[in-house]
């Protein structure tokens, strides 16, 4: 089984609280974090039309990316309908992280000193926000996390502690408690979600109307984002599918389960192999997305092989919805209006060197 309906999953009629973790906004105590209520009702369209304001004018520099027709690239394509490809790979720091990451910091107090976790992308625009405002940081790494992206993060000024996967929760918890830190979540968080949500309002821009839209899901920060933006402007008929690893599959596992769930997540698309799925992002998937569908490994590597052949530089985890889309893993796309977010391009020529002409 390689792909899984929100509506076989049982799509909740009302949506009930669950703990996510909440720092605090601006003017509120910054030296530590707690564990808030945040429901899926708080992710409203003035919100994400606020967010996408505070995105598009943040000091980051944040770029409205291209959205051009897979029609007028050399990609392959063997199915007949109208695809536009969204170049979250071309964003500033290299992918859509640093959406969210403007959102967040623009909401919290300037002078504070945060930590989080990433395997890469997330700690590459956190730290490029931490310079810009001159906040202390720290990134908590997967070890599975290529060298060069915790060498790129620290070149920021931002410190880098590398650890199992199975220890980054701990980790966290620990530098919030023993040193005073305040945590921003790279993927459960309110802020982060609704920046997020300022891409699928790029694509909406361009194709009003989607039939599909296919979207990378690691914890699912990015894949709420965009169904909500999508969802809540209007758009009742688009069908929104997430794709993940099949090692690294925790929302799929987390919608089977009813509940966000973790795993032992493993996978070349490191950005898509969280520990755990977000509860926020959880809760707005399931109201929001039609399915989530899973590739394998080896369905990666070909899909970042065939977008370098033809131009596009794009990272293992920004190529996940393309793979999906090649290898007729989304239904009846025949005919339909349908969007595929390539959403990063953060891979370094030692890392292109280990993929398939």
């Amino acid at each position: 089984m390689s792909h899984l309906s929100s509506a076989a999953a049982g799509r909740p009629r009302s949506c009930p609280r669950r703990p996510t973790w909440r720092t605090p906004r601006a003017g509120q105590n910054s030296s530590f974090h707690e564990m808030g209520e945040v429901c899926a009702d708080a992710v409203t369209l003035d919100l994400l039309r606020e967010a996408r304001e505070t995105v598009r004018s943040s000091p980051l520099g944040v770029i409205n990316t291209p959205m051009i027709p897979w029609c007028q690239t050399t990609l392959p394509l063997s199915i007949s309908c109208n695809i536009h490809i969204k170049l979250e790979n071309m964003q500033r720091t290299g992918s859509f992280k640093i959406r969210g990451v403007a959102n967040q910091f623009a909401r919290r107090q300037r002078g504070g000193h945060f930590v989080t976790m990433s395997a890469g992308n997330y700690g590459k625009s956190f730290a490029y926000a931490s310079k810009h405002y001159r906040t202390k940081g720290k990134v908590v790494m997967p070890e599975t996390a290529p060298a060069s992206r915790s060498t790129l993060i620290q070149s920021f000024g931002v410190e880098v502690e590398r650890v199992p996967t199975s220890c980054l929760m701990n980790v966290v918890n620990r530098c919030v408690q023993q040193d005073d830190m305040t945590f921003l979540h790279s993927y459960d968080d309110l802020d982060l979600i609704a920046g997020h949500a300022s891409l699928g309002m790029e694509v909406l821009e361009v194709m009003p109307e989607p039939d599909v839209v296919v979207v990378c899901c690691g914890g699912g920060g990015l894949l709420a984002g965009v169904a909500a933006a999508v969802k809540l402007s209007g758009c009742d008929k688009s069908r929104i599918y997430g794709v993940e690893p099949e090692g690294a599959c925790t929302m799929y596992r987390s919608f089977i389960e009813k509940k966000p769930v973790g795993m032992d997540a493993k996978s070349i698309a490191s950005g898509l192999a969280p520990p755990f799925a977000g509860t926020l992002p959880f809760e707005l998937c399931r109201r929001y997305v039609e399915e989530i569908v899973l590739v394998s490994d080896e369905e990666i590597k070909a899909a970042v092989a065939t977008l370098y052949s033809s131009g596009l530089v794009v990272e293992p985890s920004g190529s996940a919805a393309f793979a999906a889309i090649v290898n007729n893993k989304i239904p009846d796309l025949q005919g339909k209006n349908v969007v595929c977010i390539l959403s990063g391009g953060n891979i370094g020529k030692d890392e292109l060197a280990n993929f398939p002409d």
